[in-house]
């Protein structure tokens, strides 16, 4: 049976070839789109779930929009990455799918409290605020939540907004406190692991090459790199949300440790920092697996396969 998964998303050039990793891959059954400001405000991360929805050939697919701000802090945004509409790179037509009526938090409460226990696997790609507020609203659909696979944080790499903070957690580590402390079983997909998975230009050529979903991740890679050049001097850019996807699909290519993670919430130079207890040094109980290491090459053909085969699907 096909896991089932809830993206929770930011969309964001690296949220959107994850979205269509998932929707290209059977071994997921995508229950629905939840949408957050975060990489760009809500406006534009809810139009660009429908465009992407639409593009991999899922106009039945529920997108719904969620939480405009942050839990207690004004909305930070990364227009200087992602460009203005957040999905800068590729002019996609304008959507003909509209938003599932009703807000993503009573979205996510709802299928948790529909489904069976323990089979539905949450993968928030950008800020927590939708995640944290279900957990507060509906505190019963916890121990419902099967695992929680999401992309946020750092340790070795410390910081890509701030000198210590990673951009998903930075924007609302109020919300990432919540969810770390939930009990919930987390699978992390930090910086650390991220940074791991570079784009080449071999690679955006062989994207290139294919039809209008291929030719859109090379678009997106091609404007997202610059980016990560002039700050890092890397040659390709990260792909870091297609990583919890790539767990979801392939756990055998990423590795990691059984650690605690607490969410740095009052720091003066360190708000949003993920103070990750990777050599154990504290008695604080681990709550979370934190990958550190994948194998690139696998990961690489993992995505190269899914993306030609959801290409064709779509071009028939």
């Amino acid at each position: 049976m096909a896991r089932k998964i809830i993206i929770d998303t930011d969309p964001g050039q690296d949220d959107a070839v994850a979205i269509l990793l998932a929707l290209a891959s059977p071994e997921l059954e995508v229950l629905g789109l939840t949408v957050v400001a975060g990489n760009v405000p809500l406006p534009h991360t809810q139009r660009n779930a429908l465009m992407l929805a639409e593009l991999a050939g899922r106009p039945d697919l529920p997108v719904i929009a969620g939480c405009d701000a942050p839990l207690s802090r004004p909305l930070v945004t990364a227009e200087h990455v992602h460009g203005k509409t957040g999905l800068d790179g590729v002019d996609l037509p304008e959507p003909t799918m509209t938003l599932t009526p009703g807000h993503a938090v009573d979205f996510i409460i709802e299928t948790l409290r529909r489904e069976p226990a323990g089979t539905v696997t949450l993968v928030p790609i950008g800020p927590l605020t939708n995640i944290a507020t279900a957990f507060q609203k509906a505190p019963d659909i916890i121990p419902r939540v099967q695992e929680i696979v999401l992309m946020g944080g750092a340790y070795f790499e410390v910081g890509n907004i701030t000198p210590t903070a990673e951009f998903n957690i930075y924007v609302d580590p109020e919300a990432a406190a919540i969810v770390f402390d939930s009990g919930v079983r987390l699978v992390v997909m930090p910086l650390d692991v991220t940074h791991k998975v570079l784009t080449s230009r071999a690679w955006v050529g062989k994207m290139q090459a294919l039809g209008p979903v291929g030719q859109a991740v090379a678009s997106w890679t091609d404007f997202f790199e610059r980016f990560d050049r002039e700050k890092y001097g890397s040659e390709g850019a990260p792909l870091h949300d297609p990583c919890t996807i790539a767990w979801l699909l392939a756990p055998q290519i990423f590795s990691g440790r059984e650690i605690n993670v607490v969410i740095e919430t009052a720091g003066q130079y360190t708000t949003g920092m993920t103070v990750a207890d990777w050599w154990r040094v504290t008695d604080r109980k681990p709550n979370a697996l934190f990958i550190r290491d994948v194998d690139a090459g696998a990961f690489f053909d993992l995505l190269t396969q899914r993306i030609t085969q959801l290409d064709r699907r779509v071009t028939g």
